[in-house]
């Protein structure tokens, strides 16, 4: 098994000029990168959590709108601590930023704003790993108040 990292919160930036905007993302390597998917939540009342992965690490990138988005690093997978502590973030279309969730951490997320859009990139393939995925309860480490 991979050795668990923090999660980190890559910066991009943005140019403005005549022509439009260009949102970039320099110091993104996507060289790990062999899947992506979108996630569109039309209201700010659905609640994606809690998943995440013992080997597999993702990578989240808001496309529109906003998302806050929650991470716990799991200290057991069949029995995790109640007290564990939750890592938060606020992804936006306007700020250019991708969240990096390394493997050993579930997530949980929810829209902000309306028909919200969060891109999500993997480092497997789909079903490449068995038995990766995990789940818990949406309320298991925070509430998800509106």
């Amino acid at each position: 098994m991979q050795t668990v990292q923090k999660p980190i919160l890559i910066q991009g930036g943005s140019h403005i000029d005549e022509r439009g905007r260009l949102d970039f993302m320099n110091d993104f390597n996507l060289s790990d990168i062999k899947r992506m998917y979108m996630t569109t939540h039309y209201n700010t009342n659905v609640i994606r959590a809690w998943q995440g992965h013992k080997i597999e690490s993702r990578w989240f990138y808001c496309t529109q709108g906003a998302f806050t988005v929650k991470l716990v690093q799991v200290d057991d997978w069949e029995n995790p601590s109640s007290d564990l502590k939750v890592f938060t973030f606020e992804l936006e279309e306007e700020k250019p930023q991708v969240l990096y969730i390394p493997n050993g951490y579930v997530n949980g997320f929810k829209a902000t704003k309306e028909n919200s859009k969060l891109m999500i990139l993997a480092d497997y393939g789909l079903n490449e790993i068995e038995n990766d995925a995990v789940r818990f309860d949406q309320n298991k480490w925070t509430t998800w108040d509106n």
